[in-house]
């Protein structure tokens, strides 16, 4: 009996070693070998795993990093610059310096200016109730408010107005990251330039009916009628399908087209009041103050 159980226990010691060998060259032969420079530069990375880069997360941003020639197309909205020559210098090479970008929400349909005329008593998510119908207002193009936007930010750098009913970004907290701008299935969010001092000027409208039914369902709609097109010096505005844009890289932030608007479309945040103009007669001449 004891003959019989040792035999046993010496022939499965015998597979279990010929098995672990043909199982060790196995592995020899078809192991993976990965840059151990990976590690390195996904541990310079911010670690948000937000998809702003364009992948997945960061270990598959890193992975491109090391594997790509030149960063040109390659950049983490997160970490921003100071990120990526961290990394350029563990991979030896240059990083090209962009400016950062900040998310802008271009609906200003509140309540007062876009009136309800019905009611969703459905699933409250954007994605939803875009799907079903065109929206609880007139204008089919604005803002749901039903925060899809806010739910997806990990960065608490959006949240819809109670009052309102429209996102606001928090610039200070924006990464840039895009996630918002991919849940929002009315494409009113974008990613536009950080100009110094948070200072924007942008449509903030993106309905492209023709004037009059523009104007009839939102009073701050854009109505196409193309003077503030006619007065930018820096060929910044476009206009498309009954609708102006202004291009953030080509905007120098004069401000001629703002008082241009009939409908106050255009919006100018956080820059200082206007001087005013104040004419003097004095000895029956005209002194501007």
């Amino acid at each position: 009996m004891s003959e019989t159980v040792i035999s046993t226990v010496m022939t499965l010691s015998s597979v279990g070693v010929v098995a672990a060998i043909i199982l060790y060259f196995v592995a020899q032969k078809f192991k993976v070998y990965e840059d151990p420079r990976i590690d390195e530069v996904e541990n310079v990375l911010p670690a948000a795993n937000c998809g702003g880069c364009g992948f997945p997360g960061c270990r598959n941003f890193a992975e491109a990093l090391v594997k790509a020639d030149e960063f040109n197309d390659l950049f983490c909205p997160v970490g921003g610059n100071d990120v990526m020559n961290k990394a350029a210098i563990i991979l030896g090479r240059e990083a090209l310096e962009k400016a950062p970008n900040v998310a802008v929400v271009r609906c200003s349909g509140d309540c007062e200016v876009r009136p309800r005329t019905n009611f969703f008593d459905g699933a409250s998510t954007c994605t939803i109730s875009s799907a079903l119908y065109g929206g609880d207002t007139g204008c089919h193009y604005g803002c749901l408010g039903l925060g899809d936007c806010e739910r997806v930010c990990q960065f608490d750098a959006i949240h819809i107005n109670p009052v309102t009913k429209l996102p606001e970004v928090i610039d200070d907290k924006c990464t840039a990251c895009g996630a918002c701008v991919t849940a929002c299935p009315k494409n009113i969010i974008e990613l536009r330039k950080k100009n110094k001092k948070d200072r924007k000027i942008f449509v903030s409208c993106v309905n492209e009916d023709k004037g009059a039914l523009a104007k009839k369902n939102c009073a701050v709609a854009c109505i196409g009628c193309g003077k503030c097109f006619k007065v930018c010096p820096y060929e910044a505005i476009t206009m498309n399908n009954n609708l102006a844009f202004i291009d953030s890289e080509k905007c120098k932030l004069c401000r001629k087209c703002v008082p241009e608007c009939p409908t106050n479309s255009i919006l100018e945040i956080n820059f200082p009041p206007k001087k005013e103009i104040i004419e003097v007669n004095v000895d029956s001449q005209t002194q501007i103050v």
